[in-house]
């Protein structure tokens, strides 16, 4: 009898071992990265040459899908959650919204004539460095 049990508790430690072992998937859902870096207009000018670009603090953030290209979006500061969908700062994230039929649900927070290309290079090195 001890011998099935001693059996069987190696069998379910060896199958919950592989159940948990993490796998070279190809699948489309295994390629997704995201990113996200905070930004407030206090600490902007610290790391940057252009000023800052938007009425309010928040994120930017990074969507990469290998088919699709890295999108790059702002959310302010309060509509930071699952169920927002940002301003898009760059023409990939631009054509992902129009593409699915959707529109940004938070304030549009960037200045009237903001420089964005700093902005949209943070959010390109936030995927980059998790793609890493």
């Amino acid at each position: 009898m001890r011998v099935y049990m001693l059996r069987w508790l190696i069998s379910v430690a060896v199958l919950s071992l592989a159940a948990c072992t993490p796998s070279k998937d190809d699948s489309y859902a295994s390629q997704f990265v995201s990113g996200y870096v905070a930004v407030h207009e206090m600490f902007w000018s610290a790391d940057h040459d252009t000023p800052y670009p938007f009425t309010t603090s928040g994120e930017i953030s990074c969507v990469y899908y290998p088919e699709f290209g890295i999108e790059v979006y702002f959310e302010p500061v309060g509509y930071i959650d699952e169920s927002s969908i940002g301003t898009p700062l760059n023409k990939a994230a631009a054509k992902a919204l129009k593409r699915d039929g959707m529109k940004p649900n938070v304030p549009y927070s960037i200045k009237e004539g903001a420089d964005l290309s700093e902005a949209v290079e943070v959010g390109l090195r936030v995927c980059d460095e998790q793609m890493r």
